[in-house]
């Protein structure tokens, strides 16, 4: 699709300043991502998607718009017919809120304040008080927040209505003030919410999406670990993946029994389990570093594991294969059946939270610095086709629907630090 670069525009939008690079647009907005890792869990686009290899930030060149947003988050945007929604914390007003976007025009639409003077009163320096992403259930965008000492779920409708408003549990680690990063997952009208940490009501939590209404609770041990569950069919069934608190685990979608459980893994883990298969892959983590695979067939059998550490960031698949790219910065791939490195290559210094994407036969991956790197998703070498500067700060993972990535990064550091949401699209 072809925008001509226009000139900046600026204009006030719910109280926000607006930079804006298009409002041209032809975009048909028929394809959604409406969670955390998109409805399959993959992270992958569309087949057909595609987005260009190079991009500017600070021309513009193959940027539609650029939207400057209020505050901070790390949260994914999810996409929806009716806009582009994502979290935002402000840390002088305290106040948490979901943001709205208009998808063509990069227009912010509304700002809705979700939660007041109830910020955690520490969270890691990394973290954000805006980490989890929405999800959206059809009807209903439904949030997740660390506040008041508690994980909280908001269902606000796409017009900013509020639906319910439900305490999940309380949210009280007692040795590492780190706050809270797991994004909920909708399944089956469920609401499924991981809130763990060294305390009582350390669980996996199912609400009705439509009421907010808990379905069932399924107790975790008491340790701190911010992983988000995922949902994935496996030998035949519909199974809840969670991999931390030394072990990995399946849980039964609607009754949130445990099906089976492979010690392994260690303490922490952030990162998403990925599949390919009936093989489930995770890496971590904290006190001990690395990446495992194991059946999640039932049979609890661990298939490998090595000693590569993606803490923050997940993993990505593509049939017989997964690819890591490490804290270190050192890209790999390894072979699903067995554990073999096919190939490992340095791609920058290290310093990653943002996830890898693919698109085509193309990975995206973000530092944290602001690079986005794009690598050839091939098992038979390493090869880096472009490398994007895009702002200065990146946590967020990317988003590709229409032909268009939704990209959230940041310029600048602390009273200076200014977020962006940009829509990368061919020209």
């Amino acid at each position: 699709m072809t925008h001509p670069y226009s000139r900046l525009r600026f204009g006030p939008s719910a109280g926000c300043l607006i930079v804006l690079f298009a409002l041209s647009s032809n975009v048909c907005c028929g394809d959604q991502w409406p969670q955390w890792r998109g409805e399959s869990g993959d992270n992958h686009a569309a087949a057909d998607a595609k987005v260009p290899l190079r991009w500017d930030f600070q021309s513009g060149s193959n940027i539609h718009w650029k939207l400057k947003i209020p505050g901070r988050g790390h949260s994914t945007p999810i996409v929806t017919d009716d806009g582009i929604f994502m979290t935002t914390a402000d840390s002088q007003k305290e106040t948490q809120s979901l943001i709205k976007v208009d998808r063509e025009t990069g227009l912010v639409v509304d700002q809705w304040v979700v939660h007041r003077n109830t910020l955690p009163a520490a969270i890691h320096g990394n973290n954000s008080y805006a980490s989890p992403s929405p999800a959206f259930d059809g009807e209903r965008v439904i949030v997740s927040f660390h506040t008041d000492d508690a994980i909280w779920l908001t269902a606000m409708t796409t017009e900013g209505r509020e639906a319910w408003k439900v305490k999940v549990c309380d949210f009280k680690p007692s040795l590492f003030q780190f706050g809270y990063g797991a994004s909920p997952i909708i399944e089956d009208g469920l609401v499924i919410v991981a809130a763990e940490y060294d305390g009582a009501q350390s669980g996996l939590y199912a609400h009705d999406s439509r009421t907010g209404k808990q379905v069932w609770k399924t107790a975790r041990p008491k340790n701190l670990n911010f992983a988000s569950p995922i949902v994935y069919s496996i030998a035949g069934q519909r199974q809840i993946l969670l991999a931390g608190a030394g072990m990995m685990t399946g849980y039964d979608v609607a009754t949130g029994r445990r099906l089976w459980k492979v010690d392994t893994t260690t303490e922490a883990i952030c990162g998403t389990v990925v599949r390919d298969g009936r093989r489930v892959i995770v890496s971590g983590g904290n006190p001990k570093s690395g990446t495992w695979c194991v059946l999640a067939d039932g049979s609890q059998k661990q298939l490998w594991e090595n000693n590569v550490k993606c803490y923050e960031q997940s993993l990505l698949t593509i049939d017989n294969y997964v690819f890591a790219f490490s804290d270190s910065g050192v890209a790999y791939c390894f072979r699903t059946a067995d554990g073999k490195q096919m190939w490992k290559e340095r791609l920058f210094g290290g310093g990653i939270s943002s996830s890898p994407y693919l698109v085509g036969d193309r990975i995206y991956v973000g530092s944290e610095k602001g690079t986005v790197y794009v690598i050839k998703a091939s098992p038979d070498r390493f090869e880096l086709l472009a490398e994007n500067p895009t702002g200065e700060s990146l946590f967020a993972t990317p988003v590709v629907v229409d032909d268009r990535m939704y990209l959230r990064t940041a310029t600048g550091s602390g009273s200076k630090r200014q977020e962006y949401l940009i829509a990368i699209e061919a020209k």
